[in-house]
């Protein structure tokens, strides 16, 4: 059985369309939020292999993901993926990050903290904010099998709201991050002409 999602926020849209998106996706409501908690006991027995799914299903599907990966940039053997450390290192960063999102569902500002971080340390690593959505798509892809006949249209929209949120707020942080950087920028070119002047 395929994954039929298409990547979260994978297309660019409206601004008007995507404030509305992000707009439902502050609102988990309660039942949502226990839904998650609940789902999230069984994903976490196999937290490794779903971070291991994920990565292969997502080079496989978005290959152009691959660039922002140095190590796995020339690796075709899908096979040499599945068995690679680093990438089962990776995977496992990424599920601790779901983990720790899972558990600050009650504490929306610790959430935002985290996720802006997270969304600060992608622009450093030249990971754009087009790849972000690709995550999500491919963790609700992955877990669909383990959670077996407890995997409903509900859980499965939680999810999906639980991953635009964290990504709006991941794109805030790389946007602050990259202004900051041309700020820096800026103000260092600036400052060099001036020392230049003051020392004659």
């Amino acid at each position: 059985m395929g994954c039929a999602i298409s990547g979260l926020g994978s297309a660019p849209k409206p601004t008007g369309e995507a404030k509305d998106e992000e707009a439902t996706a502050t609102h988990l409501n309660e039942e949502q939020i226990e839904m998650i908690k609940e789902s999230w006991k069984v994903i976490q027995e196999d937290i490794a292999k779903v971070g291991i799914i994920m990565f292969v299903r997502l080079f496989e599907t978005h290959p152009e993901c691959k660039d922002v990966f140095f190590l796995f940039r020339d690796v075709e053997d899908l096979e040499r993926l599945r068995t690679s450390k680093e990438l089962r290192a990776h995977g496992l960063r990424v599920m601790s990050f779901i983990e720790k999102s899972v558990a600050r569902l009650d504490q929306l500002e610790r959430l935002d903290q985290l996720a802006l971080e997270l969304g600060k340390s992608h622009y450093r690593y030249n990971a754009p904010p087009k790849y972000f959505g690709y995550v999500g798509a491919e963790f609700i892809c992955a877990v669909q099998p383990i959670l077996k006949d407890n995997w409903t249209p509900e859980l499965e929209e939680a999810w999906k709201a639980l991953f635009m949120y964290v990504t709006s707020i991941m794109k805030q942080g790389y946007l602050e991050e990259e202004k900051h950087k041309r700020n820096t920028l800026v103000i260092s070119s600036r400052e060099r002409p001036e020392k230049k002047s003051t020392a004659l």
